[in-house]
């Protein structure tokens, strides 16, 4: 039995707890929020829908790394589930405690920092795993799943996105997460692999439409920046292409790019009746009420992850398809669960020493075979399709 702590209250940091108590082994949850009362309201929450008193809250301001640094020692492995740019500020707090730690993280320079902690990390004897969650993380593990079930994978290509299961409101999308992750995703510029070479292409860039099936139907992709995390650097030499792109329901690109084009993305400020104003900060504070729809919670998570190359002398392709939905018996939204439980379950691996020491990439640090058997104690099925010609490929 084990000893787990979240640090941060938010949608997914519960979803991830709850998963923990569910799945982990558990004996004790410590839940720490820097907000005491929002801390104890996320764990009576847990505790009534386990129906046991087994997740503690805790009052714990993140950005005090002596603090954290004794919040974590008495613990087995964490989760950081603060705003990315507190993650290695934690990592540093974990090594120091030797607490194996994963995050949400969702910024790459950010988990290149954390990844610099290798040494450290291993001197330490835990883990530091960062961007865990939806995308970048669930995604990016079940792609290596896909690749190991070939000796000559090529291509890696990935489709994802968080969905309201009705569209809503002015950009036919519902707020599943922190709306400065959302827009950090839809500027500057994602990493790519491309015929082996590292390449980045534009955010908001490259649409193309693809099916899912119902309810959600014909959808539109594009690139949006960070969810390949370190994947293109780890995969080449190995691998033709790896990238992703972000699905929504047609129309959103255009709007987005609209207001992208208008300025309301940018973060340099300008000057109103000489006051210093951030575009972005506006944009946030003007659209994230907008997007909230709290009368209709129920969403939908698609994930496609497809894989190209040979094996044993044959062409073969390798089609993943996961489709989640809003829980109504515990109030998790898909986006929660897809996110939190992919962070849980590395949790969980960590505590039981199935990871290696050190700050490791995801997609090196988690057996892929493990993770899937886990995934799918949950409940969420992957759809596995194989595509393998008879014929050889040409020499």
């Amino acid at each position: 039995m084990f000893r787990y702590a979240v640090i941060g209250t938010g949608m997914q940091g519960t979803a991830a707890a709850y998963d923990l108590a569910r799945f982990g082994d558990a004996k004790e949850i410590w839940l720490a929020d820097r907000d005491p009362v929002r801390a104890e309201e996320a764990a009576q929450r847990l505790n009534r829908l386990l129906g046991r008193s087994l997740v503690r809250p805790i009052a714990l301001d993140a950005r005090d790394e002596k603090a954290v640094v004794e919040f974590l020692r008495p613990i087995d492995a964490a989760i950081s589930a603060v705003p990315y740019r507190l993650n290695p500020l934690v990592a540093r707090a974990a090594i120091e405690a030797r607490t194996s730690l994963c995050d949400l993280g969702g910024h790459t320079p950010t988990t290149w920092e954390i990844l610099t902690l290798d040494e450290a990390a291993r001197g330490a004897g835990i883990s530091l795993i960062p961007d865990c969650g939806l995308m970048p993380g669930l995604g990016n593990t079940l792609a290596v799943y896909a690749m190991r079930r070939m000796d000559g994978p090529r291509h890696v290509r990935i489709w994802c996105g968080g969905l309201p299961q009705r569209p809503r409101g002015p950009l036919g999308y519902r707020l599943f997460f922190n709306i400065a992750g959302l827009t950090a995703e839809y500027t500057g510029k994602a990493v790519f692999l491309r015929q082996g070479r590292i390449v980045e292409v534009e955010a908001l860039t490259e649409p193309e439409t693809l099916t899912f099936p119902p309810p959600v139907g014909t959808c539109e992709a594009f690139v949006t920046s960070g969810g390949t995390s370190t994947c293109p650097w780890t995969f080449q030499g190995v691998l033709e292409t790896y990238e992703e792109k972000t699905v929504r329901y047609p129309g959103h690109l255009e709007r987005i790019r609209l207001l992208a084009e208008l300025g309301f993305l940018e973060t340099d400020p300008i000057e109103i009746d000489g006051i210093p104003v951030i575009p972005r900060e506006v944009f946030h504070r003007l659209v994230e009420p907008r997007l909230q729809f709290p009368e209709d919670p129920a969403d939908v998570v698609v994930l496609r992850v497809t894989c190209e190359g040979t094996h044993q002398g044959q062409t073969m392709e390798i089609t993943l398809e996961l489709m989640d939905f809003y829980d109504p018996e515990t109030g998790f939204t898909a986006m929660e669960r897809t996110t939190g439980w992919h962070a849980a379950i590395v949790a969980g691996m960590m505590a039981r020493g199935e990871t290696p020491k050190g700050a490791i990439p995801l997609e090196r640090a988690v057996d892929p075979e493990r993770f899937v058997a886990e995934w799918l104690r949950r409940g969420i099925p992957i759809q596995e399709t194989v595509r393998r010609p008879l014929r050889a490929d040409p020499p």
